[in-house]
């Protein structure tokens, strides 16, 4: 499946936010790329800035067009508020939660751990990063590589008491995902309403 894998550096100056953890490009330019990035540029439309956010949202999770289209229909017929119903369900993927739990350093990484057979979920080995993860599932650490340096790498110091929907368990490197998070628990910068307002055209 297609998938970027240009320069993070340069997306995350295109939204001037570092949506990939912290940037020292970004901090040394914090201007959009290209050869007129420092220039003024025109302001940009209603639809313009809607777009934006919806490929904030898809660099963010690492998710694409189609696989998004998919989550927000099924967000439109879930009960609820529609956009927050999407992040829910963005917050929900495997690869997101092995994210959180600090498994893995970014969303690239996890996605490769779970590919690669490294991590179960209620004791049995995936490798969808898609696959969604339901309140009570215990998301956990495949045996063989518990030794693994790039996770014990990435779990050392990590704080998991700053996601309130998930309790972590060190002796046995899994966690379980005790409910889907509230909106104001959900960290990302994306203003959802937005998303909505653009696929509503």
């Amino acid at each position: 499946m297609a998938r970027y894998i240009g320069p993070k550096s340069k997306i995350a100056r295109k939204f001037g936010e570092p949506i990939f953890g912290a940037d020292k490009v970004l901090t040394k330019k914090n201007y959009p790329p290209g050869q007129h990035g420092q220039n003024r540029r025109r302001k940009t439309s209603e639809y313009g800035i809607q777009l934006r956010e919806k490929q904030k949202a898809k660099y963010t999770y690492g998710v694409l067009e189609r696989q998004f289209r998919i989550l927000f229909e099924k967000a439109q017929r879930t009960k609820g508020i529609t956009g927050e119903v999407l992040l829910q369900l963005l917050e929900s993927r495997l690869d997101n939660v092995v994210y959180r739990l600090g498994l893995a350093k970014t969303r690239a990484a996890a996605r490769q751990l779970v590919s690669h057979r490294h991590i179960t979920l209620d004791g049995k080995v995936v490798n969808i990063p898609s696959c969604h993860v339901k309140p009570g599932q215990v998301v956990g650490v495949r045996e063989k590589a518990k030794s693994l340096e790039v996770i014990l790498d990435s779990l050392a110091g990590f704080n998991h008491s700053k996601y309130p929907w998930i309790e972590w368990n060190e002796a046995s490197l899994a966690g379980t995902f005790l409910h889907v998070p509230a909106r104001e628990d959900i960290p990302e910068n994306i203003k959802e309403q937005l998303i909505v307002e653009l696929y509503s055209k």
